[in-house]
């Protein structure tokens, strides 16, 4: 497997000396600075390369291997005349990118929004913090911060009551923290943080859209870039909806083990790839994920490797646990993608015969704790993770 780190840039908290010191030789990352819809061209991929890479001649190597996300812009996903281009200059990027050696590309078919949490700093018993996603606290926002038109209709009468209590409770500070981390731009948004005005206009976009015209709008965009993705060798790997279920009144459509099958029946091409987020898709108790990764395994070009824990008592509720402790059996995991690898070992018609793997988010601990860092994805809990996965392809590689 190819150990990546995920790096936002020359402002990222976790330098690249930082990155050489874990081990990690894949860089996955992403040219922030271009507006989502415009092209991405081979200067500025290759100046972006150049800053990773420059260090190569007298330290350890880095190379841009993955890049996470070029963004489809909203005007794609909601259809609308004229987008088609937006998909030439997706196109046109991808096009780039495979001619300065970056074939993998990992994106998101989110409407208006991506991963969702309602707590960026959530304290846990060990003292170091994580990412939480409380489904009561969720729904205070949607129905008494946000105040979202139909917002009642997608909750049961205890569900709002609830919400209401979490709501009465909630200091005018808490509840404007709880409005910026949803809908803040966070890590892998290239957008500009929304107001709550125009969080509620972007929303009413997808007022009559349903999950078939929305897979229609998918298809769509993959009718025109897969068959140029396979021509040029380029593997695309699609991430999940985080968190993998409709919210907001939001269609989402890449949430569970049947949207890959449809998503596969409709587009049977060998670029049409998957990001296994072990995380997102565990967040949903019906996602079995060694299962998950055994089915799919020909069609992983990605994985983001990381856990939850999800609250019994509500199981959309969840927080981000270690890597190696939580909801999902990441060890199963990695056994099923250790032998997908090893399937792909001489197939000319395989994909790249290792998997680029990273350790998806970390806790906030230690000498982290003080420090800004972009959420989820301080240094520290990252290392820990790596460390601990590194471990494990070890262990069982020595025994497959």
């Amino acid at each position: 497997m190819r150990e990546s780190w995920r790096w936002f840039g020359p402002d990222d908290p976790v330098s690249l000396d930082s990155v050489r010191q874990t081990g990690a030789t894949d860089i996955v990352s992403a040219l922030h600075h271009v507006p989502t819809g415009d092209v991405w061209t081979v200067d500025e991929i290759q100046k972006y390369k150049s800053k990773i890479e420059s260090g190569n001649s007298e330290h350890s190597q880095l190379v841009w291997s993955v890049v996470e996300s070029i963004p489809v812009h909203e005007n794609v996903k909601l259809g609308r005349e004229g987008c088609d281009r937006y998909i030439d200059n997706w196109i046109a990027s991808m096009e780039n990118l495979a001619e300065c050696g970056i074939s993998t590309i990992c994106y998101n078919f989110m409407p208006v929004i991506d991963w969702t949490r309602t707590d960026l700093k959530y304290r846990l018993s060990s003292g170091a913090y994580a990412l939480r996603f409380d489904q009561k606290k969720f729904a205070a926002f949607d129905l008494f911060i946000l105040k979202r038109e139909g917002a009642y209709s997608d909750y049961t009468e205890n569900e709002v009551s609830e919400a209401h209590d979490v709501y009465l409770q909630m200091s005018d500070e808490e509840r404007e923290q709880l409005a910026r981390n949803i809908i803040a731009g966070l890590p892998g948004r290239m957008t500009d943080a929304y107001t709550l005005d125009d969080f509620r206009k972007a929303l009413a976009e997808y007022a009559d859209m349903d999950h078939d015209q929305f897979r229609q709008n998918l298809a769509a965009f993959l009718n025109r870039v897969l068959p140029r993705a396979e021509a040029i060798g380029t593997h695309l790997a699609i991430h999940p909806d985080d968190p993998p279920r409709d919210m907001l009144g939001l269609p989402r459509i890449v949430c569970t083990a049947a949207d890959l099958d449809t998503l596969f029946e409709s587009h049977p091409s060998k670029a049409n790839g998957i990001t296994l987020c072990v995380g997102t898709y565990g967040s949903r108790p019906d996602n079995d994920l060694p299962q998950m990764a055994r089915r799919f395994g020909s069609r992983i070009h990605f994985a983001h490797l990381r856990g939850v824990i999800r609250d019994p008592k509500e199981q959309r509720s969840f927080y981000e646990a270690e890597h190696l402790n939580s909801d999902i059996d990441m060890v199963k995991v990695i056994s099923e993608l250790l032998k997908e690898e090893k399937k792909r070992t001489g197939s000319e018609s395989s994909p790249t015969k290792e998997i680029f793997i990273r350790p998806d988010h970390g806790h906030q601990m230690m000498d982290d704790i003080e420090k800004t860092v972009n959420p989820g994805y301080s240094g520290i809990g990252r290392l820990k993770g790596l460390a601990e996965i590194r471990g494990v392809i070890r262990a069982l590689s020595a025994t497959l």
